[in-house]
């Protein structure tokens, strides 16, 4: 079951405001804007930080430094070498560059909301009183994948999302709320997720793009058949997951703490082996007064 205190500790995953038709359908809008210029690295720090995959994707390497910058793009820290940014803003220079796309509930501004009802109201999750099923805390509307038709629609909408990584230049994706079907009412199932997380996991790996399992040790057992080559795990540390992600993935793990004493104990247990980026949890800019990173 979803852990009622994890609510509390995701991340705010989107900051900008999604223009109601362009953004929502081809995912190339510009709503997460730069804070800070960018800082070029040099060819012999990117070659640390990536290796070839299968058909030539890209991978992470184990232990790379890493920024998450979901909440909006900034000049790297120096010695970063891995960056997760919305995927409304633009990679960083040199860098592993992995993408956000929430891909399994809408944001949560009221625009997005009023166009998926508008134009797809059948993809929302809906319970028995005809209500949106919501990821209360955040206020988004779940999607629903609990059928191969409605998948396949969803993946026409969400699919060139993924397409726009790629054209943007990022080297992966990740695909947030993968665990949706622990806030579903029983809806859905992690068979259901498994099978639309499949199909975007093809689309991005055909449009070059490694793939990686957002949080959600459940699916893990799946991940080959998925297609997932790497993961980023939001909290491994204080609910006690980081091993298993480490095991599954050859420690080819970006993990995410945002409590102080959760990423001591994180690098004091992995540091020599995990990529760990401690981050205040709305995942603030610098220019922000309670922005944190930091890395072991």
């Amino acid at each position: 079951m979803w852990k009622a205190e994890r609510v509390l500790s995701k991340t705010i995953r989107y900051t900008g405001t999604l223009a109601l038709s362009m953004a929502v359908i081809t995912g190339c809008s510009s709503g997460a804007s730069k804070s800070e210029p960018e800082k070029p690295s040099t060819a012999a720090e990117q070659s640390m930080t990536v290796k070839s995959g299968k058909d030539g994707i890209r991978l992470p390497e184990a232990n790379a430094s890493f920024d998450y910058q979901i909440g909006a793009p900034y000049t790297p820290p120096d010695g970063v070498r891995a960056v997760s940014r919305d995927r409304t803003a633009k990679p960083a220079p040199g860098l592993y560059n992995v993408c956000y796309v929430n891909a399994f509930q809408t944001q949560p501004n009221a625009k997005d909301i009023a166009w998926w009802k508008e134009k797809h109201d059948d993809l929302l999750l809906r319970n028995d009183d005809g209500e949106l099923v919501v990821d209360g805390p955040w206020k988004e509307p779940l999607l629903d994948v609990s059928d191969e038709d409605k998948r396949k629609d969803l993946l026409d909408i969400i699919g060139p999302w993924v397409d726009g990584c790629a054209t943007s230049g990022y080297d992966a994706v990740e695909l947030d709320n993968l665990d949706s079907f622990e806030r579903s009412q029983d809806m859905l199932t992690k068979e259901d997720t498994a099978a639309f997380a499949k199909l975007l996991a093809t689309r991005a790996h055909a449009k070059g793009l490694a793939v990686a399992q957002k949080n959600t040790t459940d699916l893990l057992d799946q991940r080959k058949d998925i297609g997932f080559d790497f993961a980023v795990a939001e909290e491994c540390a204080h609910y006690k997951e980081c091993p298993a992600f480490m095991k599954a993935y050859d420690n080819k793990v970006f993990a995410i703490e945002y409590e102080k004493k959760d990423y001591a104990a994180a690098c004091k247990a992995w540091g020599k082996e995990l990529s760990i980026n401690l981050r205040d949890r709305d995942v603030h800019p610098p220019t922000k007064e309670d922005y944190v990173s930091e890395r072991c």
